[in-house]
């Protein structure tokens, strides 16, 4: 292997959460080419305008040698590709590698002799080198490792976060050989300022990927239980959580739901490998089955309230507030929140969703759902889901008005003062 990071033309394969922010960082220094299939998304960026959100018009603009395209011949001339496309489940819970194998089907017809292939994108140890390099050599008629090589360093962006950004989070990385191992920690030194940390090969790198969210995954599982025991024992969650958050080793994590692109689907593709060589995670999959059940649990203790206050849910109009998968953000990927919205229609209710954060339009293409403006006097119950700064500001009173005389609020987020709601997690 020859290439000097110094020499680098950067290619990012796929444009969004994980994508663009790395992107940009890399074409403040290096020329690099974004490619994205979807020329909507090519051309919003061309503009200046990025619809995630997940960078101002001035940080694209600060990336002076980065250009987009949905063209990939225009990605020929790059000698590092990095892949960022999504991993997600299918609708058996089962990994789905559709796009990394698109994706490496795609970097088959444009990789050089030279080249080095870096991957993101969250997958189950093995992955990389057992799925996608085989790929690659498949179409391009190279040799791994000889004619081109491959590294992988795991995404850690946090979507809607505006403080932990791509450039001041600790990056692993990691590459198919010495050399190349040595290059991609250079390459990517080279823009994170927090620093970098080199695993000893892909297989580890993508393992502790994988193990990050998976065990918040389980710690938010127990949480979760918690809140259901001390829901039948009648004792407030957040008061002993609050109460036991004082001795300095206990973490800090709260009940909810747990959507997205990574908690709720990370731990799957660890399954499906563990099971794949002969051992079943009990832990894992009994948190995966806990946490995916939360919304049922939700929509029983509403309906038992409402059943209480004497009010028909057949027919009841409910309102939920917050439809992305967590506060401050317009990601809708892997919600948990239309789990609410099923499970409420099978009831019969009548559910109206508002947020603020969200596209109408995404909402209606993938879900089907209309994003509504709340009514005033109109709702039976309402269900706090998100907790967007436009909810944490809303006085009681204002809330309270789009419900009925009799209404039953069901605060899941913590938005509120206890005293002010029928309902928290």
């Amino acid at each position: 292997m020859k290439l000097e990071v110094q020499d680098c033309k950067i290619g990012i394969l796929g444009l969004g959460y994980v994508g663009l922010p790395l992107a940009v960082e890399f074409g403040k220094q290096y020329q690099t080419v974004g490619f994205d299939l979807n020329e909507k998304r090519v051309h919003e960026l061309s503009e200046g305008k990025d619809s995630t959100l997940e960078c101002s018009s001035q940080e694209l603009a600060s990336a002076t040698k980065l250009t987009y395209t949905s063209s990939l011949q225009s990605m020929k001339s790059c000698n590092v590709i990095i892949v960022t496309v999504p991993t997600p489940i299918d609708e058996h819970k089962k990994p789905d590698l559709t796009p990394l194998i698109r994706a490496s089907q795609m970097i088959g017809e444009i990789v050089k002799k030279g080249d080095v292939v870096i991957y993101e994108s969250t997958v189950y140890p093995g992955a990389t080198e057992e799925v996608c390099i085989p790929i690659i050599e498949e179409v391009s008629g190279l040799t791994f490792n000889t004619d081109f090589f491959a590294g992988y360093s795991p995404e850690r962006i946090n979507p809607g976060d505006k403080t932990r950004r791509v450039s001041n989070i600790i990056k692993i990385t990691s590459g198919s050989n010495e050399q190349v191992s040595v290059f991609v920690n250079e390459l990517y030194s080279s823009i994170i300022t927090a620093g970098t940390h080199l695993a000893s090969s892909i297989k580890v790198a993508e393992a502790a990927k994988i193990i990050e969210n998976t065990q918040r995954d389980v710690n938010i599982a127990l949480i979760n239980e918690l809140a259901i025991i001390f829901n039948k024992l009648g004792i407030d969650t957040l008061e002993v959580l609050e109460a036991a958050g004082t001795k300095w080793n206990f973490l800090p994590f709260r009940p909810g739901l747990v959507g997205g692109h990574c908690i709720g689907v990370d731990p799957y593709y660890l399954s499906h490998k563990s099971q794949s060589v002969g051992y079943f995670p009990d832990i894992i999959i009994a948190s995966r089955r806990l946490n995916d059940g939360m919304a049922q649990h939700v929509v029983s203790q509403l309906v038992k309230k409402m059943i209480q206050k004497t009010i028909q849910i057949q027919n009841a109009k409910v309102l939920l507030l917050g439809f992305a998968f967590k506060e401050n953000c317009p990601d809708v990927r892997n919600t948990k929140l239309i789990d609410i919205v099923t499970e409420l229609k099978d009831y019969n209710a009548d559910v109206d969703i508002h947020d603020p954060w969200c596209s109408p339009a995404e909402v209606k293409k993938d879900f089907d759902l209309e994003l509504v403006k709340p009514s005033k006097d109109k709702y039976d119950a309402i269900i706090v889901a998100v907790a967007h700064d436009e909810f944490k500001q809303m006085d009681i009173n204002t809330l309270k008005s789009y419900g009925k005389e009799n209404c039953v609020i069901y605060d899941l987020k913590y938005v509120f003062d206890k005293r002010d709601v029928d309902l928290r997690l």
